[in-house]
């Protein structure tokens, strides 16, 4: 991907978090990455969305080191980076504080697969990390955000299961690039607002069963798939 149409996609892709009602003044971020470039692409740290655009999209190394832009990058860079390094498969990272999936985070309990809706996007119930330890907050905090997010996909693949809440702060999610993620996190944002309201209608509430959770992912992104048009093929941005 050339850089520029790199950095006008993630731009488009942090703005969308504002169309869709997912961000609080500057309480979130999109990135993306050209692996064969070794080009990342992200928002740059407290500019406010109605001012973003494309020439101020931060590009580094995905070891961090700067490429272009005189801008000071997310504060959750390492983040994203972190998990860039231990997912390649991902395209794009967006991190929001979108208010019911938070609610999940800061309960600190993960999203039980409760309906088909879910089941068509996520593959059983979206983990919630482990509480981060004094050392790890105090050292190298955002870097070792994402390393509990990788360890908590010890047991799960990331092309099944696009998002994560992160204990005690919000969801992160990904996709093939920038704009998936993006999808992804306004699908997990509805997801987690259903959920909440059938626990309150039925706080007994079971997750679907295997069989049904396996249907409607598996006819949606499994080998076999028949939603859609034969051209759609699998990928995490689906």
């Amino acid at each position: 991907m050339q850089i520029q149409r790199l950095r006008e996609a993630v731009c488009a892709a942090n703005l969308e978090l504002v169309a869709r009602g997912l961000v609080v003044y500057t309480w979130g971020n999109v990135s993306g990455i050209d692996r064969e470039a070794d080009v990342v692409a992200i928002k740059p740290s407290g500019v406010d969305y109605d001012e973003l655009t494309p020439d101020k999209i931060v590009l580094m190394r995905l070891d961090g080191t700067p490429v272009e832009g005189g801008l000071r990058p997310s504060s959750d860079t390492p983040t994203h980076l972190e998990l860039y390094r231990a997912f390649p498969c991902l395209g794009g990272i967006a991190h929001t504080h979108s208010p019911h999936a938070t609610l999940f985070a800061q309960a600190g309990r993960g999203l039980p697969c409760f309906g088909t809706t879910h089941a068509d996007h996520f593959y059983g119930e979206v983990p919630v990390t482990r509480p981060m330890t004094r050392d790890e907050v105090a050292s190298a905090y955002e870097a070792n955000t994402g390393k509990v997010i990788a360890e908590a996909f010890t047991n799960l693949d990331p092309q099944e299961m696009p998002a994560v809440l992160v204990w005690g702060h919000g969801p992160f999610t990904w996709g093939a690039d920038a704009a998936a993620a993006v999808k992804n996190s306004v699908v997990l944002e509805q997801v987690c607002r259903m959920a909440l309201g059938a626990l309150q209608l039925n706080p007994d509430l079971e997750p679907l069963p295997d069989y049904l959770l396996d249907r409607h992912f598996q006819r949606k992104h499994g080998p076999g798939a028949y939603y859609g048009q034969p051209e759609s093929k699998y990928s995490i941005s689906k």
